[in-house]
C-alpha cells in the first residue's frame, strides 16, 4: 500500500490547504526527503514537536535517527528499515527518546509518497505514544501472574487442609482415599472450569458459585446456602468474580468457617441500581467457624480489591469475630 497518485507533489510551502490541515493536525507527523543525501526531515507539524520536545529549527536537516536511544532495539530497527527499502505502510513499535531524554513507546506509521509516475518523493512518519497503553498492558500482566502464582500456592495449602480433614472424620483407609480422591478432583474440576471456559459460553452466578464452594466444602453442600436471582454473568465478570470467590474460599478453608465442621457459608447476591448503572451486589457471610482474627497481612484480600477494582468494583471486608462478612459491588456493564 502506498500514498500515490497525487494531482500535486507535495510542496508544503505552496499548498495552504494541505499544509494548514497536516500543522493542525492533533497526529505527531513528520516528512522526509530521500532524494536528499541521509533521508532527512523536511517537515514537521505542531504535534511532532510537542510529542518530541524539541524546536523546529532543530529537527529539520536531520535524519530521523536522532530520536533513537540506548534503548531502541535492533529488532525494532531492522523492522524500520525493512518498511522503508520496501517503500510500503507499516507500523513499527520503537522506543524513541524525546529531548529531555525521556523515553516514549512509538507506535510508528511509516510509507511512501508518490508521484503521478509513480516515482518516490517522500516518506510520510506519524507517531503515536503508546506508553500509557503499554504500561497498563504490562501491569495488567503483572497482576495476572502474581495472582495466579498465589492462586497455585492457596491450591495446594487447601489439598493440604481437606486431606487432613478427610484424614480426621473417616477411620477407613479406603474411605479416606475415596472421599479425599473425589474431593481433590472437585477442586481441579471448579479450577479448570473457570480458567478453561469458552469465552462465547454463557455462566450464571449459580453456575459459576455452587461447583466452587462445593470444591472448598468439606461437608459439600450441607456446609453452605446459596441464594439470589438467576442471572448470566457478562463475560468481562466471570474471571474476576470466579477468582474472587475462590480466595473467599480459600481463606475461609484456611483460617474461617470452611475449615470447621460447624462452620457455613452463606453468599446472596441481587441487580441493584447503584449510581443509575446495573449492578451486581453479592454478600459472602460465614458463621460456625473459629473466632476471627484480623489478619496481619493484606496479599488475599489486596488481590481481591485489586481485581475487583480492575473492573470498576468495590469490596468491603468486615472482619466480625463471628466469621468473615464482604459485600461486593461489581457493575454488570464495562466501565
Amino acid at each position: 500500500m502506498t500514498i500515490a497518485k497525487s494531482r500535486v507533489r507535495w510542496d508544503l510551502r505552496t499548498d495552504k490547504a494541505m499544509a494548514q490541515a497536516v500543522q493542525h493536525a492533533r497526529i505527531p507527523l513528520c516528512i522526509t526527503n530521500p532524494q536528499l543525501p541521509d533521508n532527512p526531515i523536511v517537515y514537521v507539524n505542531a504535534a511532532f514537536l510537542d510529542l518530541t520536545g524539541y524546536e523546529e529549527d532543530e529537527v529539520l536537516g536531520r535524519n530521523c535517527r536522532f530520536l533513537q536511544g540506548i534503548g531502541t532495539t535492533e529488532e525494532s530497527l531492522v523492522d524500520l528499515r525493512r518498511a522503508i527499502e520496501g517503500q510500503k505502510v507499516e507500523t513499527v513499535e520503537i522506543l524513541n527518546y524525546r529531548k529531555d531524554g525521556s523515553s516514549f513507546e512509538n507506535a510508528l506509521q511509516i510509507g511512501p509518497i508518490l508521484d503521478d509516475d509513480g516515482n518516490l518523493v517522500f516518506f510520510f512518519g506519524s507517531q503515536m505514544d503508546v506508553t500509557a497503553k503499554r504500561d497498563a498492558e504490562r501491569k495488567a500482566r503483572e497482576l495476572a501472574e502474581n495472582e495466579l502464582v498465589h492462586r497455585l500456592r492457596n491450591i495446594v495449602n487447601v489439598m493440604d487442609i481437606v486431606l487432613r480433614m478427610t484424614a480426621r472424620e473417616e477411620t477407613d483407609p479406603k474411605e479416606v482415599g475415596r472421599l479425599a480422591s473425589e474431593r481433590l478432583r472437585t477442586l481441579s474440576d471448579a479450577h479448570l472450569q473457570t480458567i478453561n471456559r469458552p469465552d462465547d459460553q454463557a455462566l450464571s452466578m449459580m453456575e459459576l458459585a455452587q461447583p466452587m464452594l462445593l470444591a472448598y466444602a468439606v461437608k459439600g453442600a450441607a456446609q453452605f446456602e446459596l441464594d439470589g436471582p438467576a442471572i448470566t454473568l457478562p463475560k468481562h465478570l466471570l474471571s474476576c468474580l470466579a477468582l474472587v470467590l475462590h480466595e473467599l474460599a480459600t481463606n475461609s478453608v484456611k483460617h474461617g468457617a470452611l475449615g470447621s465442621e460447624k462452620g457455613r457459608i452463606t453468599l446472596t447476591w441481587d441487580i441493584q441500581d447503584v449510581g443509575a448503572v446495573d449492578t451486581l451486589v453479592f454478600n459472602w457471610t460465614e458463621t460456625g467457624g473459629p473466632t476471627v482474627v484480623v489478619p496481619k497481612r493484606a496479599s488475599g484480600s489486596k488481590i481481591i480489591s485489586d481485581l475487583l477494582t480492575a473492573t470498576g468494583g468495590t469490596i468491603a471486608l468486615d472482619w466480625a469475630r463471628t466469621g468473615l462478612i464482604a459485600r461486593a459491588q461489581l457493575p454488570l456493564t464495562l466501565y
